[in-house]
C-alpha cells in the first residue's frame, strides 16, 4: 500500500508560479512510476507528467517546456515544478503511484486526494 498526500497548491495570477510536492508512504517509493495529473471543472483527468524510478521523465504536451517534474526517492517525495501559469492549467492536480511510467489514469494504483491549482487571468 502506498498513502500519497498533495501540497503546495493554491491562487496564482498568470504567469507565476508554483511547486506541487506529493509525500509517499512506504519503504520501496523508489521501485514506483509516479505521475501528475490534472481535472478541471467539467472535464475528464488528464495525464500531466510521469516520472519512472530511474528518473526518466515524460510530459504532455500543454506541459513542456513549463513544467518540471523531479523525485526524491530519500525522501519519498515527488514534486511538479510549474511555470509560466495559465488560466487553462487550473484544476485539481493529483499525484498518482503505479508500476511502470503511463500516460493514462488506469497504469495507477494509488492515488492522492488532490490540491487545488488556480490561475488567475
Amino acid at each position: 500500500q502506498v498513502q500519497l498526500v498533495e501540497s503546495g497548491g493554491g491562487l496564482v495570477q498568470a504567469g507565476g508560479s508554483l511547486r506541487l510536492s506529493c509525500a509517499a508512504s512506504g519503504r520501496t517509493f523508489s521501485r514506483y512510476a509516479m505521475g501528475w495529473f490534472r481535472q478541471a471543472p467539467g472535464k475528464e483527468r488528464e495525464f500531466v507528467a510521469a516520472i519512472s524510478g530511474g528518473g526518466g521523465r515524460y510530459y504532455a504536451d500543454s506541459a513542456k517546456g513549463r513544467f518540471a517534474i523531479s523525485r526524491d526517492n530519500a525522501k519519498n517525495t515527488v514534486n511538479l515544478q510549474m511555470n509560466s501559469l495559465k488560466p487553462e492549467d487550473t484544476a485539481v492536480y493529483y499525484c498518482a503511484a503505479g508500476n511502470f511510467i503511463d500516460t493514462t489514469l488506469a497504469g495507477y494504483d494509488y492515488w492522492g486526494q488532490g490540491t487545488q491549482v488556480t490561475v488567475s487571468s
